[in-house]
């Protein structure tokens, strides 16, 4: 008998976890005690690997001209970095407050962020996983703008009363120097003025500092001299200023839509007013106000005219339109409409040194909820093709799955016929934000992502080596009828928006077939083709549901676990046929009659182009019944081997043979049971009418009780539900689970029918008689139970076009707590079974060339007298996990995952090291147990509050990988695999590459003669502590990052203290040499001057007697 190591069972236990331990084994058999398990829990860690997408909410942004990184902040205090294709990073201030300003120390590997929350943080980017290395905390005064001169290490920290701090960027602490509002502003006026909105030093001259102020007044302040040297005013408030890099010239912009330029000697008026978008009036008046221009920048070129570029300031009868970005340059003025309202925008130029000419040439455009990067060389202003996966979320996301180790050759294949859908028109040129480089190590196998949409899209992506790359999309929406306007929507839809959302996907890699359930309770297969197609008819099966006749009460037997559960995309009240005589009171019925036999989409009349790719095989509709909507799919499983389709709902489950396009099994669930039905079934009244499930009801109807329309079950499938498609357009909606089952969701689990939860296709042994696995289907319910279902399908191809499928019913198998998730089968061996599955062939090609399909079947099990089982049936559900032996159905083991919660999504997978279950509970918790035998080698609290978005979106793959949607707009990539988690940072990629920083910029002899070049300034003698003192200690906290000063020193070895250091140690050098030379020379000017006193004295005593000195 295998002994197991009871050090390893608690090794993968933590303290909070709120799962049960107890693996209980049954006294009978225990044939899998002579499998060697290879998976330990030293083999199991929990980390983050990579998040792709768009960065949620974004804030702020800035970006390195040397090192070409691209910095973006969000309003969560989240900072994502970018690099080229496949260069991201993700990185978290503890806080979470919003990120409000940016800048980078450039060419130095290091960022300096300033919060919401009055604090200012140093990140080395040095190390693959950047981190802070000193923080500043503010403690009266709130931080409104900071900005930092190229190669400079001073930060200049503007804040809400109007004062000016300054910061030493290498240790982080303040300086003595302060510029109090009431010193810049002119003593004779009375009222504050507002907000630091701007700070930037003159291009020219460092020692001239322009701080604009949000009433509309601007400041130059001689940092020398602790004075204004002029001031400028102007009537509206200031929103940014921007340099002529001869720095005599500045532009503000303000919130009337106007751009005044100044003159700096000429402070009394403004050299130039404008309105860009103003109508300028015959009479000569000031034209009318118009929007705030909230930023502008002047960029100049050595060929040509200047840019001028910004955002905001179009007029105010513009109403309903979409925001814009204006680009002035000469007398040509273009207006660049932008999908989304513009949170910021950076002009990137040719050089990094403010006093030379700019040559800008392009503008990355920050959206709400895109990025834009504009080509300003080209005629026309065309848009770089991005290279970053930042579209996940372009029609909202409503389900994912995720494949990893599939078939080699289906990412090209996938590619090949992706790229023919690419988008046309962009800029010639390459993607300009391109540093960094990408990881050394990669991992050996392919990834696909596929993402599921609420417009009824579906996006495969290439997730290998921790990058993400769409590969092809299908818009699964063309095989029906678009109404073109809301009055013409049909009646017979059941949800109020997005009809075509896709709710379930379920995809077989090796044969390219994919099934699709969408939310109107269609269910469409699609067959992958290299040739293109035109199909004059959709191939339509219309599907009539049986509804369940009697509401559910769960035997004794089960308790109160297994009636406590629900299934997503179905409505909480009991459901009965109403019959012909009784008008049903939905709000969807017609004058005419009740609707019967009609589905809820139209589908499309006129023939369908199908592009190579995926075309629809067969589409599949459930139809109203007797007045009243289908339910919604709740499960779906697809079999290429078998030619199969199974889906199933509240109202039972049907079978579709998609190859033949004929129904062969339609059945109520308690139909499934047969006479050995547990549970007791009671009649009831009529059903109510169906109320859309939670996120899709109708809000216009008043009448229903709210608790009735939008009711938002916790449940087994969270992950397919469909009800939460409005959560991703109003975020407001993200409810977070509560850790354990309300009262009021037991109420409605209780109320609830049992429904299909989840399909397993595969190959087993149902009697102890049979020596062949015959092809069956395993069905898991929403109340715990695991029924089979044999079929007997034809073996030679020509057969099975020709004859039917047969069908026999074989009734329970096994009875879980909970419902069922997930089914497996495992070999003798304790081996996964893979599905069985037919190798994809071309669907479209001619008979003769047709290769002939290849069937793929695990090979017939072996038993003997002494051990009959040799097959084992892995079962998992909300609350617990059984394997067993097969075909005497005798129960193994069996492990209670969790009491206090339940299970939202369970996988069985396979690993390096052997296969395992792995767990994600609505507590958080993310738990693997090993195969056969359920030890728990991992439990971790990964996520104490989980959301409805995560919850539905979180799966499994093999390999331990594992992901989940953690914003709208974001897929978080975690492994729970401790080899990955040790090679993750050979994966990763490096942000900082070592670059020379361009020469400054030439001043020229007759500059260089006449002094009309860059003025230097010594910032040290300002600001240091010798000249300028210490600072309050009650301003600013100094907060030391992880490992404090002496954890600078090693672990962040590199960044600006040790560039600092360097720099010092090089100069002290210089120092004493120089030191040791100027006393080598002072000892030869002593030597010289002895040696020429000596002679001197010999000179005047040569001749003399001893008795005439």
């Amino acid at each position: 008998m295998k002994k197991f190591n009871i050090r390893k069972v608690l090794d993968g236990l933590t303290a909070a976890s709120s799962s049960s331990s107890s693996s209980n084994a049954a006294s009978g058999n225990r044939e899998n005690d002579m499998i060697q398990e290879t998976l330990q829990s030293e083999h199991f860690q929990l980390c983050k690997t990579v998040r792709h997408g768009f960065p949620y909410q974004p804030s702020s942004m800035a970006f390195d001209p040397v090192q070409k990184i691209l910095a973006i902040g969000t309003q969560s205090g989240a900072l994502r970095l970018f690099g080229q294709a496949g260069v991201e990073c993700y990185c978290q201030h503890e806080s979470g407050s919003a990120v409000i300003q940016l800048e980078f120390l450039v060419n130095e590997g290091a960022l300096v962020s300033a919060l919401a929350d009055d604090s200012i943080h140093l990140w080395n980017l040095r190390q693959k996983l950047p981190a802070i290395l000193h923080s500043l905390k503010f403690n009266r005064e709130r931080i409104t703008f900071c900005h930092l001169p190229f190669q400079s290490k001073w930060l200049y920290v503007g804040t809400e009363r109007g004062n000016i701090h300054i910061v030493n960027v290498e240790s982080f602490t303040l300086s003595g120097y302060v510029i109090m509002w009431n010193k810049a502003i002119e003593l004779s006026s009375k009222t504050h003025p507002g907000p630091v909105v701007h700070i930037s030093d003159n291009p020219m001259d460092e020692g001239k500092l322009l701080i604009g102020f949000e009433c509309g007044i601007v400041v130059l302040w001689d940092l020398k001299s602790k004075k204004a040297d002029y001031r400028y005013s102007y009537d509206e408030a200031i929103h940014s200023v921007a340099w002529h890099h001869e720095g005599k010239q500045f532009v503000c912009s303000h919130s009337d839509g106007t751009l005044t330029t100044w003159n700096i000697r000429a402070p009394a008026k403004p050299a130039q007013i404008i309105t860009p978008h103003g109508k300028q009036p015959k009479d000569g008046k000031k034209p009318e106000p118009c929007k705030p221009i909230l930023k502008v920048e002047y960029k100049t070129t050595r060929a040509g005219d200047p840019f001028m570029i910004l955002c905001g300031g179009l007029s105010y009868d513009t109403v309903g339109r979409r925001a814009c970005l204006t680009v002035m340059h000469g007398k040509s003025t273009a207006v660049l409409e932008m999908d989304y309202p513009i949170v910021d925008f950076l002009t990137l130029c040719e050089t990094p040194y403010p006093n030379d000419f700019q040559e800008p040439y392009a503008v990355v455009v920050l959206l709400e909820k895109d990025l834009v990067l504009i080509d300003l060389a080209q005629i026309g202003y065309p848009i770089f093709e991005n290279p970053y996966p930042l579209s996940i979320h372009e029609s909202p996301v409503t389900c994912c799955e995720y494949f990893a180790d599939c078939p080699a050759e289906v990412i090209p294949a996938l590619y090949s016929v992706g790229s023919r859908q690419k988008r046309q028109g962009f800029s010639k040129k390459e993607w300009p934000i391109n540093g960094g480089n990408w990881g050394q190590g990669t991992l050996s196998f392919s990834e696909i992502i596929m993402t599921g949409h609420a417009d009824g899209s579906i996006k495969f992506w290439d997730a290998s080596a921790l990058m993400l790359q769409v590969l092809y999309k299908l818009k699964t929406a063309k095989v029906f009828e678009k109404p073109r306007s809301k009055e013409e929507k049909s009646s017979t839809e059941i949800v109020d928006e997005d009809p075509f959302a896709i709710q379930i996907l379920s995809w077989c890699p090796e044969s390219r077939v994919l099934c699709v359930a969408g939310v109107s309770a269609h269910v469409i297969v699609y067959r992958f083709s290299k040739q293109e197609v035109t199909t004059e008819v959709v191939q339509l099966l219309e599907v009539r549901m049986p509804c369940e006749p009697n509401e559910v009460e769960s035997p004794e037997c089960g308790g109160e676990q297994a009636s406590a559960v629900t299934t997503p995309g179905t409505s909480s009240s009991p459901q009965t046929s109403l019959p012909q005589s009784h008008p049903s009171t939905s709000s969807n019925n017609s004058s005419d009659g009740l609707r019967d036999n009609v589905p809820c989409l139209k589908v499309r009349s006129s023939p369908l182009k199908q592009s190579a790719g995926y075309q629809v095989e067969l589409l599949i509709q459930l139809v109203w019944v007797s007045g009243e909507p289908p339910q919604q799919i709740t499960s779906l499983a697809v079999n290429s081997a078998y030619g199969l389709v199974a889906f199933g709902s509240g109202d039972g489950l049907a079978v579709v043979d998609y190859l033949q396009k004929t129904l062969i099994v339609n059945v109520s669930t308690a139909e499934l049971y047969g006479s050995t039905d547990p549970h007791h079934r009671q009649p009831h009244s009529p059903r109510k009418t169906r109320q859309p499930s939670a996120g899709l009801c109708d809000g216009n109807d008043a009448s229903a009780a709210p608790e009735e329309k939008c009711k938002s079950p916790t449940t087994a499938k969270i992950s397919r539900k469909i009800n939460m498609i409005a959560d991703q357009k109003d975020d407001a909606r993200d409810n977070s689970f509560s850790r354990s089952r309300s009262s009021s969701v037991t109420s409605i689990d209780r109320e609830s029918r049992e429904v299909i939860s989840s399909f397993n296709f595969c190959d087993w042994l149902s009697k102890k008689s049979e020596s062949v696995a015959v092809p069956s289907l395993w069905v898991g319910t929403s109340l715990g139970s695991m029924l089979a279902i044999a079929l007997t399908v034809p073996s030679t191809p020509e057969q099975r076009m020709l004859q039917p499928v047969g069908v026999s019913f074989c009734g329970p198998v096994v009875r879980l707590k909970g419902g069922i998730l997930r089914m497996a089968q495992l070999d003798a061996s304790g081996t996964l079974l893979p599905h069985v599955y037919e190798s994809w062939y071309e669907p479209n090609a001619p008979e003769e060339e047709r290769e002939q399909p290849r069937r793929r079947r695990p090979t017939s099990p072996s038993s003997s007298q002494e051990n009959p089982d040799c097959q084992y049936a892995v079962v998992c559900s909300e609350k617990q996990a059984k394997v067993l032996a097969l075909p005497s159905q005798n129960c193994v083991y069996e492990h209670n995952i969790t009491e206090s919660s339940f299970v939202l999504r369970a996988d069985v997978v396979t690993l390096t090291s052997g296969v395992g279950i792995a767990c994600f509970c609505a507590n958080g918790h993310i738990m693997t147990l090993s195969l056969p035998s359920l030890r728990p080698l991992l439990d971790v609290n990964y996520l104490p509050l989980t959301d409805m978005r995560i919850a539905r979106t979180f799966c499994f793959s093999n390999q331990g990988q594992a992901l989940y949607l953690t914003s709208p707009t974001e897929i978080q990539r975690i492994t729970y695999i401790q080899e990955t988690c040790d090679n993750l940072q050979e994966m990763l990629g490096e942000l900082f590459t070592p670059v020379e920083t361009p020469e400054a910029p030439n001043r020229g002899f007759f500059k260089g003669l006449f002094g009309g070049g860059a003025q230097s300034l010594d910032r040290e003698d300002l600001f240091g502590e010798v000249s300028a003192g210490k600072a309050s200690r009650s301003l600013a906290q100094h907060i030391p990052g992880p490992g404090g000063m002496e954890g600078m020193k090693g672990a962040a070895s590199g960044v600006v203290g040790e560039l600092a250091r360097a720099r010092i140690a090089l100069d002290e050098r210089g120092q004493k040499l120089g030191e040791l030379e100027e006393r080598t020379a002072a000892m030869m000017a002593s030597g010289e001057s002895f040696s020429k006193h000596a002679h001197d004295i010999m000179l005047k005593y040569k001749d003399k007697k001893w008795y005439q000195l």
